[in-house]
């Protein structure tokens, strides 16, 4: 655990994980809740859903680059 939570930290990671959550949440959050937004109907739920909404797309980039950054080094090399 300790060792994917350092992987997780990573600068490129952390970089790229927020670029995904920036965009796919983007888009997400104006499917999901572009109706409260455009009709000024925010309320503390419909702003934790919209938190939550850049949360998803973070984690699982993240999840994913862990992921193969941990496949990676279990893969012996070829030299």
């Amino acid at each position: 655990m300790k060792r994917w939570l350092r992987i997780a930290l990573r600068g490129d990671i952390v970089r790229r994980s927020l670029k995904v959550g920036a965009i796919v949440g983007t888009i997400l959050m104006a499917i999901n809740q572009g109706d409260a937004l455009l009709a000024g109907a925010i309320s503390a739920e419909v702003l934790t859903k919209i938190l939550l909404t850049y949360c998803v797309p973070y984690c699982v980039s993240t999840y994913a680059s862990v992921s193969a950054v941990l496949a990676a080094d279990a893969t012996p090399s070829s030299s």
